[in-house]
């Protein structure tokens, strides 16, 4: 009888790929796709092919960064439209295949739930299905619980297959700094390590209590299930539904004053109403994202009275937030975000 496995389909430089389509020209070469293709304006790189990569250009990294690391790179403009059009196709295709369950995680990757008596040779198939489809490559990880296959596509980039499971998992892993785990960043790796947790051996053999008691109830028995691999190993393709919706803008030239944060925010809270109107769901919170020149970014939030879609409630909330920081620095970053009601019935 076929086993349940899970696949992590990632599709290789996404973004980047998508452009090569229409830019065959530029295979090879370093190529970085981010903001309006200008290296000399406020923005950062979404995605760096992999030639760009071997300078150290990555995501999220400043445009002007990216240039000085790759003079030689070419830059390209963020194509929303071209791109969702692409990750439509490809979630397309991996739900074609009989019998799968498909969690989409982002455009460009997806958890696969597939019966199989062969993991590997379906991976294979799931690999040259998506390129038939859409010319464009993905690496596919392996696993009996989602955080293995999402942890093993790592392992099989670019434009291959990898498999993780409870057998070969410590093996693989366990000697790697827990920041090697999906979702552990530095800063949860400095407070492991500070507990005498460097490892993922480490974390796997750790007491839940002691666990709990750093990162409390949830996220302390969270991290013990990670560093075991373990969690749910099946996916869920129950439809995501937004919890909030936000906007912002790097700016090109700082906001000097007052009343030019609020004209920002103003019509930041507009795009907001509009996405969330989409969704016949009011704003119950409040989100500001502030990042004052050079680089120090707040957020703060705040519970809005009552749930509203009025933007001048939505605007003038989050003016207050920006004004109890009583910071005077210019403004290089504005971001509002609006978090909703829960529909009827819950998430």
């Amino acid at each position: 009888m076929p086993q349940h496995w899970v696949l992590h389909v990632d599709m290789d430089q996404f973004l980047v790929a998508v452009e090569l389509l229409r830019r065959p020209e530029l295979a090879g070469k370093p190529v970085v796709v981010g903001g309006r293709g200008d290296p000399t304006e406020r923005a950062v790189v979404s995605t760096a092919s992999y030639e760009a990569r071997e300078h150290g250009v990555r995501s999220g990294l400043a445009l002007k960064l990216a240039l000085r690391r790759c003079p030689d790179a070419v830059f390209l403009p963020v194509d929303f439209p071209v791109y969702e059009e692409a990750s439509a196709r490809v979630m397309e295709t991996l739900r074609a295949f009989p019998g799968a369950t498909v969690e989409v995680l982002g455009w460009d990757e997806a958890f696969v739930g597939i019966e199989t008596d062969d993991p590997v040779a379906t991976a294979g198939e799931v690999r040259a299905a998506v390129l038939e489809a859409t010319g464009l490559h993905c690496s596919v990880g392996i696993g009996d619980t989602l955080v293995r296959a999402k942890i093993a596509t790592d392992f099989g980039k670019p434009q291959g297959t990898y498999m993780l499971t409870r057998d070969t998992w410590m093996e693989v892993m366990g000697a790697r700094p827990t920041t090697a785990l999906w979702g552990v960043g530095n800063r949860i790796g400095a407070r492991l390590e500070a507990i005498g947790i460097r490892t993922v051996a480490d974390l796997a053999a750790a007491d839940e209590e002691g666990l709990v008691g750093a990162f409390g109830p949830s996220s302390g028995a969270h991290l013990g299930r990670l560093g075991r691999g373990g969690g749910r190993s099946r996916p869920d393709d129950t439809p995501w539904v937004a919890r909030a919706h936000g906007r912002e803008t790097t700016y090109q030239q700082d906001l000097a004053t007052a009343e030019e944060v609020l004209a920002a925010i103003t019509e930041l809270a507009e795009r907001v109403v509009v996405d969330c109107r989409k969704e016949g769901r009011e704003v119950a919170r409040v989100h500001l994202k502030v990042r004052f020149a050079p680089f120090f970014t707040f957020t703060k939030v705040r519970k809005l009275p009552a749930p509203t879609l009025e933007v001048e409630v939505i605007a003038q909330t989050a003016f207050a937030l920006y004004l109890a920081l009583d910071d005077t620095r210019p403004v290089r970053l504005l971001g509002v975000r609006g978090e909703m009601v829960p529909p009827e019935g819950g998430y």
